[in-house]
């Protein structure tokens, strides 16, 4: 299994990362994406993946997107020129709190979108409570654009619809377990082709709710609950999902590390 999201530069990993990524791997999960979000943690994530073998990306979150200057813009464009780093994010649009101003959010989006098409480096999207606006910027995009994941992905078969038919792949977390709030996610699920289907943690956040004890924090060793909600609800072996995934994730990042 890869698990293509993952927050290690996050401060609750900083005690005991090496245990972290070595339970990982003790449980199948044989390469971890490291998630970069802002610049400061991105240039923390390709530290974590130069020190440990893993990849990751670099970007600047929508949260974060007041902090984007040129000469951050820059600073960012300067790490993508490491063989570790292996897609641009995680970038998109949030609504939903707004943590920065939408037209900033806007215009730090476009300007990643910009640092894909340049250095034909996949995307790594990040989608809350902006669907529509998210779709039009992708749309303008064009085909110049290279692959794209919808990381996270939470929302109903309708959205899912849209961002495959702009050619999207699908990250799908521990939010497929939850059965109170993925409900439009576990509806969703049926009509999300194999071959578009990513898996993810997103550690620390969203603990898958299959987990047989109660922990605040989420691990990339919790990975294969994700693959065996996702098998069961389509009624697949979980091999068969972790076979997919693996293989979609090596041709979505372009892997060449085995």
């Amino acid at each position: 299994m890869i698990d293509i999201g993952i927050n290690l530069a996050h401060r609750r990993f900083e005690k005991d990362l090496p245990q972290v990524i070595e339970r990982a791997f003790q449980e199948g999960v044989e390469l971890l994406v490291v998630t970069g979000t802002s610049l400061s943690s991105s240039q923390k994530a390709l530290q974590i993946s130069q020190q440990h073998g893993l990849v990751c990306t670099a970007g600047i979150h929508p949260h974060e997107a007041r902090t984007h200057t040129p000469e951050i813009h820059h600073k960012l464009e300067s790490l993508l020129q490491h063989p570790e780093v292996v897609a641009v994010g995680e970038c998109g649009l949030d609504f939903d709190r707004n943590f920065s101003r939408p037209e900033d959010q806007e215009r730090c989006f476009a300007a990643q979108l910009e640092l894909a098409i340049q250095h034909q480096l996949p995307l790594f999207t990040h989608e809350r409570a902006a669907h529509q606006k998210f779709l039009e910027m992708l749309k303008s995009a064009g085909a110049q654009l290279p692959s794209t994941v919808v990381h996270c992905f939470t929302g109903n078969t309708q959205q899912l619809r849209a961002y495959l038919d702009l050619g999207c792949w699908i990250g799908i977390t521990g939010w497929i377990t939850d059965l109170k709030r993925g409900q439009d996610l576990r509806e969703a699920l049926k009509y999300l082709p194999l071959d578009r289907l990513l898996v993810e943690t997103d550690a620390p956040f969203l603990t898958p709710k299959n987990l047989p004890f109660r922990t605040d924090r989420n691990e990339p060793a919790y990975l294969p609950l994700v693959v065996r909600e996702i098998a069961r609800l389509l009624k697949k072996p979980e091999t068969e999902i972790a076979r997919i995934t693996h293989q979609n994730a090596e041709q979505f990042f372009r892997l060449d590390w085995n």
